[in-house]
């Protein structure tokens, strides 16, 4: 399972490196010192990062001691749990500020969006430079998969991805719930969680024949001794989770005051900028696998992740909510409707586009292209009108790929 490693040094440097990262965070915290906002979404935004980054190299050096499809579950949660604990803070806090609500639904909906349209692509786009660089060495090929005669160029998932899949079409029907009541409800917290608990006990009985390598410190640290190996691990999962407390609320906190100081409104701040710091190193850990022609482990990555944040995470933040003194149910404003609506049909979308266990590069370039004019056209009417495509091209496909999703919604209702 051991891949490219690297040597003693560049372990220590880049340990000490990330360490180094989330130092300013936790001595600010724990000196008490009030930064200003700027300041604070600076030191406390790369404290995320560092978290992240700590957790997904432990995470990655756990799966040395564990096989099967569930590492990939437990992988892709633990690379979120950053995510998790802004998105969660906003939840709570909101409990007593009310304004708060919308940031915790803006947070969820920027984080999934930003998975599906700028991650699953860049799985795609790391790939067709790897089959590019791997033709080059060969010499007219296609790359590792065209040296074995298949000549194929596109990501493809394996039959055991259809699990994840069909529970991401469960999800996906849900997920239009909040959309139309203008609440996430604990009824939906319910179900939502309830499916997550039964993903992992679906995924859990898989096991996967073809494990990836692991690369740079996660694999040096697995090519040790099985006692050290294991207390690094343990030791990264808590120095991960210390960045994480240390830094997620003051990060959430000054993402809203930074908005107001800079001229910049804060809810997209906290809608982009804070997923792009917790989610930034399992998608360059995707385009790792993808640019070493891993493309099923990346894309499968990124997949899981999906369907815990869209399962999991949605069902979490009204628990969050009551804890924080709220009531059972997270109120949407109008505009947090829209937001979770385009959400919901992103998702359709994707799913629709996996659903054959092919991902071509075009279909690639539509999710991102959709993605991007977000940006471009941020009305309400524009969000609509994009909502309105996703939904027509999402059903379109799966109308003409329904053979696949019984196939997929076979492995949730009579599992093999």
């Amino acid at each position: 399972m051991a891949g490219a490693s690297i040597t003693r040094r560049t372990l220590l440097v880049r340990v000490a490196l990330a360490l180094l990262l989330a130092l300013p965070a936790a001595v600010a915290r724990a000196g008490g010192f009030e930064l200003p906002a700027v300041a604070a979404m600076a030191v406390f935004g790369i404290g995320v990062l560092a978290a992240a980054i700590l957790l997904m190299w432990a995470a990655e050096t756990a799966r040395a001691d564990m096989s099967g499809a569930l590492a990939i579950a437990v992988l892709a949660l633990i690379a979120v749990l950053p995510e998790y604990a802004v998105d969660l803070y906003y939840a709570y806090a909101a409990g007593t500020k009310p304004q708060y609500t919308a940031y915790a639904a803006a947070n969820m909906t920027g984080a999934n969006r930003l998975l599906v349209g700028v991650g699953w692509a860049l799985v795609v786009l790391a790939f067709a430079l790897a089959v590019r660089r791997a033709s080059g060495r060969t010499g007219g090929g296609r790359g590792r998969h065209a040296a074995r005669g298949t000549g194929r160029r596109d990501v493809r998932l394996t039959p055991l991805h259809r699990v994840e899949l069909g529970f991401l079409a469960l999800a996906s029907v849900l997920g239009f719930i909040p959309a139309l009541t203008g609440e996430i409800g604990w009824y939906i917290s319910v179900v939502l969680i309830a499916l997550y608990v039964l993903y992992i006990v679906r995924i859990s009985r898989h096991r996967r024949q073809d494990v990836e390598e692991l690369a740079g410190v996660p694999a040096r640290l697995a090519a040790l001794p099985k006692p050290r190996r294991r207390a690094v691990t343990w030791a990264g999962f808590a120095l991960g989770a210390i960045a994480v407390f240390v830094s997620a609320e003051p990060f959430a906190n000054a993402l809203v005051d930074g908005g107001t100081s800079l001229g910049i409104d804060e809810f997209l701040l906290v809608q982009w900028l804070a997923p792009f710091a917790s989610e930034a190193p399992e998608l360059l850990v995707a385009a790792m696998f993808a640019w070493r022609l891993r493309d099923s482990d990346a894309i499968g990555t990124l997949l899981s992740s999906k369907v815990n944040q869209w399962t999991l995470l949605i069902g979490t933040l009204p628990l969050a909510y009551r804890i924080g003194g709220g009531g059972w149910s997270l109120p949407l404003d109008s505009r947090q409707t829209e937001e979770v609506l385009l959400t919901a049909a992103q998702t359709v979308l994707g799913l629709a586009l996996l659903i054959d266990l092919v991902f071509k590069r075009w279909e690639a370039a539509v999710l991102f292209v959709l993605f991007a004019v977000q940006f471009v056209l941020p009305s309400e009417m524009a969000r609509l009108i994009i909502s309105g495509v996703y939904l027509a091209i999402g059903f379109s496909v799966l109308i003409a790929r329904y053979r696949d999703v019984g196939t997929a919604m076979s492995t949730v209702v009579r599992p093999r």
